[in-house]
């Protein structure tokens, strides 16, 4: 059995990018229209509706890959298994249109068996399936959307490997500091979530103290999580009538799904424990899951083809370290995120910040969207020749 945390820098394909850039050691200053601060969604769908109106922009990312939370392993057999975000569902526009403007495929989540419920009194059956809903999955998996987001802009637009360290203000527009660069803006965009934001960049005493505590307190999406995708050779819980659904009270892992492919290819488990339980188990996590998963499923889920772990409270770029302590979610779309910061130049565009969809894909969208219009409203049509066309967002 193979334990594979995957670190980003693990997975294949997930750095090839032909718009990178990469910065000198020598403190560069320079000026865009608009820097927009994270490549996951919200990122690169904010700069993708800006490029495709004309304007300058650049996208610094902090990791040396794509996608945020959106992160893509390959199977050892043909196909993928998403450690991120991967579901859909079908009222989400902005997805369906990207998945359709991209050429991408998705499949609907097997929802088909009994699901199983466990806690301190054992294992139960229960008929059909009351814990999965209904929804979508990427047939490539969910790091091709943010691929194809990137793949659309214009060269020289992203930068990885380039952390923000500060924000500044200036009697034009803003500056945003990385560690070798100086950029003057117009307008930023924040495609990071609050707390994160907060915790790793500068921004001086000019944020109102009101926001700052909002920021601090937000949830991040997934950031107290650790999910866990267990492979195996054949969907084998479907020939028993399972829906490969359970839901626990005792864990490490709290519920799990069937994240097998199109057809059940490749065949895999997946589940979710808090952090704070992962931690407790140590080094005996994985053999904590795979005893649990055999609990629930039977002697064949004892030994996974390889099971792929990833801490995203362990994700410099993603959490902070109070993020199991930040838990009340109805900061998730806060009426503060809806206007920008910082004399109208600074834009709040993680899911987090989205009025609807908060926590979801869709949210990442729609806040990257949200945060593109209003700088489309502030600033004046630029003189040059529009970019190509990105994929569009809404219908």
């Amino acid at each position: 059995m193979t334990i594979s945390p995957h670190h980003p820098r693990a997975i294949p394909g997930r750095c090839r990018r032909p718009v990178q850039e990469r910065s000198a050691r020598m403190l560069q200053r320079t000026s865009r229209s608009v820097v927009v601060i994270g490549a996951g969604a919200s990122g690169l769908a904010a700069a993708g509706i800006l490029t495709q109106a004309g304007h300058d922009v650049v996208v610094l990312e902090a990791r040396e890959r794509i996608g945020g939370r959106l992160l893509t392993a390959p199977a050892s057999v043909d196909g993928s298994f998403d450690l991120g975000a991967t579901w859909f569902w079908d009222d989400e526009r902005h997805v369906r249109t990207l998945l359709a403007d991209s050429g991408l495929g998705s499949f609907p989540q097997h929802t088909t068996g009994d699901a199983v419920y466990q806690d301190a009194g054992g294992v139960q059956r229960l008929a059909g399936n009351p814990i999965d809903a209904r929804s979508n999955r990427f047939t490539a998996g969910a790091a091709s959307l943010t691929d194809a987001l990137a793949a659309a802009l214009p060269s020289g637009t992203l930068r990885l490997g380039t952390p923000v360290t500060a924000i500044r203000t200036t009697p034009s527009g803003l500056s945003v500091h990385t560690p070798d660069s100086v950029i003057k803006a117009e307008h930023v965009v924040l495609a990071v979530p609050p707390a994160l934001a907060l915790a790793r960049i500068d921004f001086g005493s000019r944020l109102p103290a009101d926001l700052v505590r909002v920021a601090e307190q937000t949830p991040v999406w997934m950031g107290a999580v650790v999910k866990v995708v267990a492979a195996y050779p054949d969907a084998f819980w479907r020939r028993d009538g399972l829906a490969g659904a359970a839901f626990s009270r005792t864990g490490p892992l709290q519920e799990i799904h069937d994240m097998s492919g199109p057809a059940g290819q490749p065949a895999a488990l997946f589940g979710f424990a808090h952090t704070s339980a992962a931690r407790s188990a140590g080094p005996d996590f994985p053999t904590a899951v795979t005893g649990q998963l055999t609990q629930l499923f039977g002697p064949q889920a004892a030994q996974p083809l390889a099971l792929h772990i990833q801490d995203w409270s362990a994700e410099h770029w993603t959490s902070t370290a109070q993020v199991a302590q930040l838990g009340d979610y109805s900061f998730f779309g806060h009426r503060l995120y809806q206007r920008p910061s910082l004399d109208g130049r600074l834009h709040w565009a993680s899911t987090e910040t989205a009025r609807g969809y908060a926590g979801h894909i869709e949210g990442a969208l729609v806040g990257g969207e949200r945060a593109a219009h209003a700088i489309l409203h502030a600033l004046p049509a630029p003189n040059d020749e529009p970019a190509p066309a990105a994929p569009s967002l809404s219908a």
